[in-house]
């Protein structure tokens, strides 16, 4: 019998985009995950009929998508795409061109020649979209239309489609008819993801889920002090109120409307955002909900550290958290059950860097590694949950090769078997109870990211003035039942969590100020439904800040001695790297080892240091390589071996190793980690670019990376670097 039960829930969200009053989408991303990711991920499932998992579907989503195929519902970017390229007037151009290389540019742009040669004709870093406009005739903005929208279809779609393959092959010089042919095929594709998914329920391979159906943060609405539970001092908004029966309306509907797209209701639930309390058992339990699941930092929490990880990320007490527990509360009863965020992570952040083979082969060996840690007649549960979407733009292929090996891994091992979370509860039902379900969420156990900043605490005062104002009018006077739903509809939209994750420091992006104008319109339209003008601090942004960067540059060149002692006061001048959620949809629960990452340089030398919890030297102990990397043509690799031990260092160009290179790189590792490789040795020219990251290795895999996505990009400086920076 096996002995690990891997319970994979993929969980699809995207927030509720358009504005029901004005029948304006802004955002395209329904769309473009459905015809990649929605779709993609049920083709995997088909491809292995012995896989089992559990997909989690969003309410608010299941509506766009059915939007789309049922009501011919569109968003901005698909009507700009519809439009000819010759038709297009200099605003919608300018909007085409800034916005239409919104992908991942490794493995969206840079693979497919034509949709890179645009990308470098729009030079986005220094040309306005009116100086670049005068590089793109019709051709090139046909072009950038249909690539903008091919590039988001799931491959598995062109191994099926003969046409979308042509199209693909084909590169360049589209004609209007063959544009229109790919927004058809987006229509095509999303008619077939809810049909799909049936038929893998039918099969017997996928259990499905919900949320409560604007995916608000359900604790948060029963009672904004819960907060309190995991951070006792936090700043809470000026209301405190909560609004129960809000999120009774959210559990209510989600459930109803899953039994009414599915043709039967849901059994289990993942909670928006992972986020659960004691007080909402009886509310999923009187809706029918028979388990959910969270976090093991949840686990964590409510077993007061009788679960949790050692320094080098062991799990204490295993048992305890590889089994589902019992949670209840006035007499209704849950199953719950928790996620290893080790191994979700290493999905959603660390395979892609990988072969597809060694990955899958690394997971499994975990898996096992889990099983033989967990003593017992009954296979040990080890759900592996994460979005199901938003990982897969950052491996090569949108992770096909990956999915593939490790679910055909996954089915033939004999120590493994993958499972539906309901199947494994029905014949395994819980042995333990928790005393007391902890408030939190899947990040850092805590609702940080929703509450306590001003920014957060600003939108839950605008929502509750504005939810105070519907109820007092409606007991005020009579008002027509169709609009004042309408106008509910609007409140509980912006109660979904998707709003306050970009406000407050922890997230940001480019469309930072969008989603920001997208919930204070919901706001807004409360006050048009009852015929009312808004108050005008809905019309003022909440948001006061610029996306953050992730990083700053070297200010002046540095004196420092490569031999891994703390010396602050020689790295003054140096640029820093805070290791955080740059990925902006998604975050890690991880707590990675790099807590920070200078570099700087000398006219001569490009300078890093690696700063850790305690000393480099500790916490590199389990680390195999540290490799700094290098992406030249050919790219290069200063590769140190043994970092916690006796440090060797390599260097390579493409495959070829250069042992006399190596040998003008410089290492200290000690309280931290400092490295000096000459500029001649990357051939980089003075003022020319350079880009590297920093990647430690454990085992053959990627375990960590600095910065996490993409590359830290600085200057060879000239001789006048400091003069220059002085006059600036």
């Amino acid at each position: 019998m096996a002995n690990v039960a891997l319970a994979f829930l993929w969980h699809q969200h995207q927030p509720y985009y358009p504005d029901d009053l004005t029948g304006e989408n802004p955002m395209p991303w329904v769309r473009l995950h459905a015809v990649k990711d929605y779709y993609g991920m049920a083709l995997h499932l088909l491809e292995v009929p012995e896989m089992q998992c559990t997909i989690n579907l969003v309410p608010s989503l299941v509506m766009q998508l059915l939007a789309y195929v049922e009501n011919n519902a569109s968003d901005r970017f698909l009507d700009l795409s519809r439009l000819p390229a010759e038709s297009l007037t200099a605003e919608q151009a300018y909007f085409v061109i800034d916005n239409f290389f919104m992908a991942q540019f490794e493995n969206f742009i840079r693979p497919r020649p034509r949709y890179l040669e645009l990308f470098l004709k729009r030079d986005l870093a220094h040309q306005t979209a009116p100086e670049a406009l005068r590089r793109f005739n019709v051709r090139d903005l046909r072009d950038l239309q249909v690539w903008f929208n091919l590039a988001w279809i799931h491959p598995l779609a062109f191994e099926r489609d003969a046409d979308l393959a042509e199209l693909r092959l084909k590169g360049k010089m589209y004609t209007e008819e063959e544009k229109l042919l790919v927004l058809d095929k987006h229509r095509d594709i999303m008619a077939k993801i809810l049909p799909l998914h049936k038929q893998l329920v039918d099969r017997g391979q996928v259990e499905l889920t919900t949320t409560p159906f604007y995916h608000p943060i359900l604790p948060l609405l029963i009672d904004k002090k819960l907060a309190r539970e995991a951070m006792p001092d936090v700043r809470l908004p000026r209301f405190l109120q909560g609004y129960p029966e809000d999120a009774a309306f959210h559990v209510r509907e989600a459930v109803a409307y899953h039994a009414q797209v599915f043709g039967q209701a849901p059994k289990g639930m993942w909670p928006a955002e992972g986020s659960v309390c004691q007080p909402m058992i009886p509310l999923l339990a009187d809706h029918g909900i028979k388990w959910i699941a969270t976090d093991e930092e949840i686990l964590s929490q409510s077993t007061k550290g009788y679960v949790s990880r050692d320094q080098r990320g062991h799990v204490r007490n295993p048992q305890a958290l590889y089994q589902p527990s019992r949670v209840s509360e006035h007499g209704k009863e849950l199953s719950i059950v928790f996620r290893d965020h080790a191994l979700s992570d290493l999905i959603g952040f660390h395979y892609q860097r990988s072969d597809s083979v060694s990955a899958a082969e690394d997971f499994i060996s975990k898996l096992r590694g889990i099983g033989s840690s967990v003593s017992g007649s009954e296979p040990a549960l080890v759900p592996v949950i994460l979005d199901g979407e938003n990982c897969w733009e950052h491996y090569p292929g949108n992770g096909v090769a990956f999915l593939r090996t490790l679910y055909q891994r996954c089915v033939s091992s004999v120590d493994v078997k993958p499972v539906r979370i309901m199947d494994y509860l029905e014949m395994h039902p819980p042995r333990t109870s928790l005393p007391y379900l902890a408030a939190g969420s899947w990040i850092n156990h805590n609702f940080d990211i929703w509450i306590g900043h001003h920014e957060d605490n600003t939108a839950w005062d605008l929502l509750h003035r504005t939810r105070d104002h519907l109820v007092r009018r409606q007991g005020e006077r009579p008002l027509d039942a169709k609009l004042v739903e309408r106008a509910w509809r609007e409140i509980y939209i912006a109660e979904g969590s998707d709003w306050n994750w970009w406000y407050g420091p922890q997230h940001s992006s480019a469309q930072d100020g969008l989603f920001d104008f997208l919930f204070r319109r919901h706001l807004q339209n409360v006050y048009h439904l009852l015929g009312e003008a808004p108050p005008d601090d809905l019309h003022l942004p909440i948001a006061a800040r610029a996306p953050r960067p992730t990083y700053t540059q070297p200010r002046s060149f540095l004196e420092v001695r490569v031999d891994g002692r703390r010396r602050p006061i020689e790295w003054m001048g140096a640029g820093v790297y805070l290791p955080g959620n740059e990925r902006g949809t998604m975050a890690m629960a991880t707590a990675g080892w790099i807590h920070e990452l200078h570099f700087g340089f000398t006219p001569q030398r490009l300078l890093i240091r690696l700063d850790f919890e305690g000393s480099a030297k500790a916490a590199l102990a389990n680390v195999d390589e540290i490799r700094v990397l290098l992406p030249m043509d050919p790219p290069m690799e200063v590769v140190i071996e043994q970092p916690g031990g006796a440090p060797r260092v390599s260097w390579y160009e493409g495959s070829e190793r250069h042992p006399d290179k190596a040998q003008a790189v410089e290492v200290g590792i000690d309280q931290v980690a400092t490295i000096a490789i000459p500029f001649d040795l990357m051939h980089v020219p003075v003022d020319g670019e350079l880009r590297f990251c920093v990647d430690l290795r454990q085992g053959g895999q990627s375990r960590e990376r600095a910065p996490r996505e993409e590359y830290l990009a600085t200057i060879r400086p000239s001789p006048d670097f400091e003069r220059i920076n002085w006059d600036v």
